[in-house]
């Protein structure tokens, strides 16, 4: 199942109802700020390095600002469409566009009071599972206690490896996803002793 296309077609759609200055859970971020994220970096192969150095962010931010001054519609058609066919995205479209789409997605959904828990596909929960388990390893590498990412039907990851406590997060794979990379407004229940799920939930997670 093309997951990634559907959870972009459903990001769209909620942007489309939020409209262009709703806020979102990145930062001072609205909703056309984070559409201009994702047409950057699926077209601007040119200024994506400066998402994760910090030295050149300078002209990320510049061409993001320059993205986000177009039409609100046309900006929306651009990141339903996904990557163009000169983009490697296009071609690892599910590995590589699944996490981004569904936690930006949540991203605008959640900034809100009134947000609720989607109800998720089962093969789309068990690749968010993979990605969480994966994610965790760096997410919460600088924990000083053990950390277990735990689901529904029991079954476990340990993502981090330190000490003789451990704390365990229970919930969904797409809630543990979203705690992995940051936010707060994930429906995870934690399982220790108060201070280590205090240093848990206090770790800077953000990728």
């Amino acid at each position: 199942m093309p997951y990634a296309r559907d959870e972009r077609h459903a990001l769209v759609e909620t942007m489309r109802t939020v409209g262009p200055e709703a806020p979102t859970l990145c930062g001072d971020w609205t909703a056309r700020d984070l559409a201009a994220h994702l047409v950057l970096r699926e077209r601007r192969l040119d200024a994506t390095p400066g998402i994760m150095v910090s030295a050149l962010a300078g002209h990320t931010e510049r061409v993001q600002q320059g993205i986000a001054a177009r039409d609100w519609n046309e900006l929306l058609d651009d990141v339903r469409s996904g990557p163009p066919v000169w983009s490697p995205f296009r071609w690892v479209d599910e590995q590589a566009n699944l996490s981004e789409m569904f936690i930006h997605h949540e991203d605008v959904r959640r900034a809100r009071d009134e947000w609720t828990v989607r109800t998720l596909p089962d093969g789309m929960q068990e690749k968010l599972w993979t990605i969480a388990s994966g994610i965790g390893r760096r997410s919460y590498r600088r924990s000083p206690v053990s950390v277990v990412l735990e689901r529904p039907d029991g079954k476990r990851s340990g993502v981090r490896s330190a000490g003789s406590a451990t704390v365990t997060l229970r919930g969904e794979p797409a809630e543990l996803l979203l705690h992995a990379f940051g936010r707060d407004q994930a429906r995870v229940e934690f399982d220790g002793e108060a201070a280590d799920v205090a240093a848990v939930t206090a770790l800077d997670r953000s990728m």
